[in-house]
């Protein structure tokens, strides 16, 4: 209740009028099932929520593992003749 308070800004009495307004509008044995049925609404709007967001979270999972192996080392530009020695730089620190 106060969720549907906060987000529309109303203070007690005003509630308390809206609420008053549904109940003669609607009636007492009336009240029950709207408010069932309000409360499966939520749940299947909260459970679609969620499984949209799995999927996102799948599919950006997806996305970066087959970007990772799709990534092939870098090859080298500096052409090297076959009868010399890789230099690693480790002689020149000496």
């Amino acid at each position: 209740m106060s969720l549907i308070a906060s987000f529309m800004n109303l203070a007690g009495p005003d509630l308390i009028v809206i609420l008053l307004i549904i109940l003669v509008l609607f009636g007492a044995k009336k009240l029950p099932e709207l408010a069932r049925g309000m409360g499966q609404a939520v749940k299947e709007f909260q459970k679609a929520k969620d499984e949209f967001s799995d999927e996102l979270h799948k599919a950006g999972k997806s996305e970066t593992e087959t970007a990772k192996t799709e990534v092939k080392p870098a090859q080298s530009t500096v052409p090297r003749d076959q009868g010399q020695p890789v230099n690693d730089g480790k002689a020149d620190q000496a």
